[in-house]
């Protein structure tokens, strides 16, 4: 574990570097080029990864422009294909809110459970009751009692609070 937290430093450390190398490389080709081109070609650069950029610094100013071109003819399709699908799905989200209302969340039916149980209930009985595996349910315990909505009133025993 130790290791690979050093190795995860070390990755970040070298990331931040190239990072920095790669701003100061854009501020260069900024300073050469026209002003009215720089602005843009900064925004699409915070988008892109850093190995990317110091990979093809030649490359990349070719792609940006065949990049603005192709942008503006996808959005004026999906502006007229937009109205279309709202349309539909304004039908189709009371449906949806009535599906989700009936779902209950894991954390909602292990409460129900021990809320039903008056004098409290074991893990093995919400094992049963709630059909969730050991994982959920010891998750969901937890939540619940940092929540300070259960508590446990001895060893594998949850009651309501």
């Amino acid at each position: 574990m130790k290791k690979l937290k050093v190795q995860v430093n070390t990755v970040s450390k070298s990331l931040a570097k190239l990072s920095k190398q790669v701003d100061k490389i854009t501020k260069q080709l900024d300073k050469l080029k026209a002003p009215k081109a720089a602005p843009a070609k900064k925004a699409v650069a915070k988008k892109k990864a850093p190995v990317r950029k110091a990979v093809a610094k030649k490359k990349a100013p070719a792609k940006k422009a065949v990049a603005k071109k192709k942008a503006p003819a996808k959005k004026a399709v999906a502006k007229k294909k937009a109205p279309a699908k709202k349309a539909v799905a304004k039908k189709k989200a009371p449906a949806k809110k009535v599906e989700a209302k009936e779902k209950a969340t894991v954390l909602d039916t292990v409460f129900g459970a021990i809320k039903k149980a008056r004098k409290g209930i074991t893990v093995a009985a919400l094992q049963e009751k709630t059909k969730l595996n050991p994982r959920q349910l010891s998750n969901a315990l937890y939540k619940l009692s940092n929540k300070g909505m259960i508590a446990a009133k001895s060893r594998g025993l949850y009651v309501k609070k």
